[in-house]
């Protein structure tokens, strides 16, 4: 029997301290419209643009407001045109504002069917698929290519360096820890540098005096223009975040030559992405990593720190920001 009312958590006020910007708020238990189901969420996946979302950055919002985006969950309650799906099945959602609560009405043909609800397979959907795009469709990955990968431990980078090696690529992957630097190691990645450890900008130059064809580069700043200043003739950069400044109250300042002039001389170029701009892959990219996942070619990786429940999510995102995760965040309800 479903309850009379549930958790949710949503945004207070705009912010990009996440702890202070949200708060769990108690809703009624939401009755399907014709078209929809209601879902109970079994896990969310935490994603550094929770944050930006907080703080009104991706789309202009009036708190409150829901947060959190994908989710993998079990149908508790059907709309009465609903034909396909039935309660007790696993479907995963991914719409802002439908992660981050224990139910959520969602249009029935907006959710994903799955054979069962996982952490693996939440995976796939956001993470998964931001890599798949960012380096096949806006990097145009070739086999003959040599891929950076840049927080390469993460949710999407652990994904990004499986799909270049799949493609045939020479990947290289960056982190901050000899704990990722194994990780990364049994992903099977040809070079791993730690950058505490070793000087990222020298090591790229002294082993890949040629440099680097395609960047998939989610951490700005210094990071970025070390990325920058080694790209190859044609080289391509795609944008797919910059966390080490999603917390700052204003984007750093940087007085420097215009980049035009680092670009041209090598026909270089950076390509931002934003993974709700390509909405037209997503089932082509999903379809294809479903079966790799289930072929046993891309081993989707989970942090082993557990959060359990609305309580926990805050905690999540901050120990996301930590830099301490290997592999997806998940909190479990």
């Amino acid at each position: 029997m479903n309850p009379k009312t549930y958790k949710k958590l949503v945004v207070k006020h705009l912010s990009r301290d996440f702890r202070t910007a949200v708060d769990i708020v108690e809703a009624d238990f939401p009755i399907p419209a014709p078209n929809e189901i209601v879902v109970r969420n079994l896990f969310a996946g935490v994603n550094a643009s929770d944050v930006n979302i907080a703080a009104g950055v991706y789309f202009v919002n009036t708190p409150p407001f829901d947060v959190g985006v994908e989710a993998a969950s079990v149908v508790v309650a059907l709309g009465k045109n609903v034909q396909h799906l039935h309660i007790g099945d696993h479907v995963i959602t991914f719409q802002i504002g439908g992660g981050y609560r224990e139910y959520f009405a969602i249009d029935a043909t907006q959710v994903i069917p799955i054979k069962e609800a996982t952490p693996e397979i939440l995976t796939v959907v956001v993470s998964g698929m931001t890599a798949a795009i960012g380096l096949e469709v806006v990097g145009e990955i070739k086999s003959s290519d040599v891929v950076l990968v840049t927080a390469a431990a993460g949710g999407t980078g652990n994904y990004a360096v499986q799909l270049a090696l799949l493609a045939g690529a020479h990947v290289i992957g960056t982190c901050r820890s000899q704990t990722k630097v194994q990780f990364l190691k049994q992903l099977g990645c040809h070079r791993v540098i730690n950058y505490y450890q070793e000087n990222l900008d020298e090591v790229l130059k002294k082993e890949y005096p040629q440099g680097i064809d395609l960047v998939y580069e989610c951490v700005g700043s210094e990071l970025f223009d070390i990325c920058v200043d080694n790209l190859a003739r044609r080289g391509r950069l795609v944008i797919v975040g910059y966390i080490s400044e999603y917390l700052s109250p204003e984007l750093e300042l940087v007085n420097r030559p215009r980049i035009y002039n680092k670009l041209l001389w090598k026909s270089a170029s950076l390509r931002g992405f934003l993974f709700s701009d390509y909405s037209e892959y997503l089932q082509q990219k999903q379809s294809r990593l479903m079966e790799l996942l289930s072929t046993g070619k891309i081993k989707p990786a989970v942090d082993s720190t557990e959060f359990k429940g609305i309580e926990s999510i805050v905690d999540a995102v901050e120990y996301l920001y930590s830099g301490k995760n290997c592999g997806k965040v998940i909190v479990r309800f």
